[in-house]
């Protein structure tokens, strides 16, 4: 499974950041595809999320990336 980790801080708050981990359930997706797509899962959840702004993105296996 891929998943996208995206920094996100409040915009009300800018020292106020979270991860936000966006995950990909189907097996077939490689990272090139995740970098492509991933973009527009973040677009749907910044609609989401209006108070929140992404600062960096990356993706890869789930679980790769330490959960802070």
């Amino acid at each position: 499974m891929i998943e996208v980790v995206a920094l996100v801080c409040s915009i009300q708050a800018p020292l106020r950041c979270k991860d936000v981990r966006l995950s990909f359930a189907a097996d077939s997706v490689t990272p090139q595809q995740c970098m492509m797509y991933g973009q527009m899962e973040l677009a749907k959840w910044t609609n989401g999320h209006p108070n929140w702004e992404i600062k960096k993105w990356k993706c890869g296996r789930a679980g790769q990336f330490a959960k802070a």
